[in-house]
Formats: structure tokens, C-alpha cells, sequence
């Protein structure tokens, strides 16, 4: 039997993550040196937005290059990792078993919410990858649920992986010059939010947590809009029924954005 891998979120910042020698960067570049290899990957990118969830069977998935105005030598990097039709065919099935209307897409390529973390956490590529959608339309409950439907794949030696931001207001990011500035203070708002989350998860307070744009301090502030969270939700679900999160990395890049990191756990049997 495989061994279990419990489900991760991670932020993956700008695409510059792949490059630059931050935190973060150093982290995911750390991250799996120690630990059991998934036999599979199903990542859960904010990048791939569709009305209901959809996965990606296509067995040799290219590169898309989905940014502008960023280091030109990002599009130099190819992330080569197989696809994982059967992992896409699994999930469906669970996904349909629950009644969530799931559909299969034949070809879609890494959005950098895929490759950006994968190329520092597995850089030899050779971990076969699916890829499923988040919904923009849908709300953290429904994110959640869709994670409960792929508990299963844990078991399995399936790492569900959500990729997004733990805060991610990029029109405060662009208009405050922080990018350009070099001030990395943390700004309040920010390290609220962020603790808020790591203290729901560490409590394992699902209902607050679905609920966090009612009771999250600064929750629209940090999130305008919540796709970058949704990994997040999913993750969690994937880890099974009052489970809880483990903060594995905090870091704040230009003071807006939080790049925690969350690996999520099955409360154990009593």
C-alpha cells in the first residue's frame, strides 16, 4: 500500500519565486529533502479558473507562460514532469461520486501556480502531475467539499497540493510601489490576517474557516477576490474529516504578501 501523503497549501508569490533567493524560495527549494515521495500530484492552481471542476488528463502537459513584465529567464525554464491521467481519472470519479459535476480536458499545459513551487520542491521532474481547477464562482465551503470528495487520494500516495497566496491584493501591491521601493515592512493588516488563519488551523475551526470573509480580520483587504485562497480550502478537505493545518513556513514579501505554507493532517484515531 502506498504511504500517506498529507495534502499541502502553499503560497507561490510572483513567478520570481522560482528565481529569487527569498524565504520562500529557500523553503520549497528544502521542503522535500526529508520527506516521503508522492507516487503522484494532483496540484489545485488559483491559476486555472473554470465554472465547475475540471481536471486535466493530458499525459505530457506543456508550459504556459502566463505573466508579463517579469524576469525574461522565467521563460526559459521547463518544467518536464509526465501527467498523471490515471491520478485525473481517479479524481473524477471521486469528485462525481459526490455529485460535483466534474469534467475531464484532454490538454492543458503548467500555469505558473503548478510549476513555479514544483520546480524547487521536485526539481528532477520526474513525480507524474494532474491538475484540477479552482472556481471562482464558488465559495470556500464548496472548495472544501470538493476537497472532502478527494480525501481518498491521500491514502493512495497522492499529494494534493493547493497553490495560491495566503494574501494576495496585487492592485495594493502595484499602487503601493513596494515592488520597486524595496520596503518589506509588514504591513498590519497582513500579519492579522495571517496569524487569524494559522490559529483557526492549528484549532482545526473548519466552520471559521469557510467562514472567513465574515470573521477573518481584514479579509477582504487581503483577499478582493478569493481564488488564491480556494487551494487552500481544498487541501484541507483532502486531509479528511476534522482535520487540522500545520504552518510549516511564514514569510511576508514586499509587506503585502504573506507565503505561508500549510501542511494539513488527519486527526489521528483514538
Amino acid at each position: 500500500m502506498a504511504n500517506r501523503i498529507e495534502p499541502l497549501f502553499v503560497s507561490h508569490g510572483s513567478p520570481e519565486t522560482a528565481l529569487r533567493e527569498t524565504a520562500a524560495h529557500h523553503f520549497l527549494k528544502s521542503f522535500a529533502a526529508d520527506g516521503p515521495q508522492p507516487r503522484a500530484i494532483l496540484t489545485v492552481s488559483a491559476h486555472f479558473e473554470t465554472a465547475g471542476p475540471t481536471l486535466v488528463s493530458d499525459p505530457a502537459p506543456g508550459m504556459i507562460y502566463d505573466f508579463g513584465g517579469f524576469d525574461p529567464r522565467l521563460r526559459d525554464i521547463v518544467y518536464a514532469a509526465p501527467g498523471a491521467p490515471d491520478v485525473a481519472a481517479a479524481a473524477h470519479t471521486l469528485l462525481a461520486d459526490a455529485g460535483l459535476g466534474p469534467e475531464l480536458v484532454k490538454r492543458r499545459g503548467y500555469d505558473h501556480g503548478v510549476w513555479v513551487p514544483l520546480v524547487l520542491i521536485y526539481p528532477e521532474a520526474d513525480i507524474p502531475v494532474a491538475q484540477l481547477s479552482v472556481q471562482p464562482g464558488r465559495d470556500a465551503a464548496w472548495h472544501y467539499k470538493v476537497g472532502r470528495a478527494l480525501a481518498p487520494l491521500a491514502d493512495d500516495g497522492v499529494l494534493v497540493l493547493g497553490s495560491g497566496s495566503l494574501t494576495h491584493n496585487l492592485h495594493e501591491l502595484f499602487t503601493s510601489g513596494r515592488m520597486t521601493s524595496g520596503d518589506t515592512t509588514s504591513v498590519p493588516w497582513v500579519d492579522a490576517f495571517a496569524r487569524w488563519i494559522a490559529e483557526r488551523l492549528g484549532e482545526g475551526d473548519t466552520d471559521a474557516l469557510l467562514d472567513y470573509r465574515r470573521q477573518a480580520p481584514f479579509a477582504v483587504e487581503n483577499h478582493p477576490t478569493d481564488e488564491h485562497l480556494m487551494p487552500l480550502h481544498v487541501a484541507l478537505g483532502a486531509a479528511g474529516e476534522t482535520a487540522s493545518g500545520v504552518r510549516i513556513h511564514d514569510s511576508v514579501e514586499f509587506g503585502l504578501l504573506a507565503m505561508d505554507a500549510y501542511r494539513m493532517e488527519a486527526k489521528a484515531a483514538a
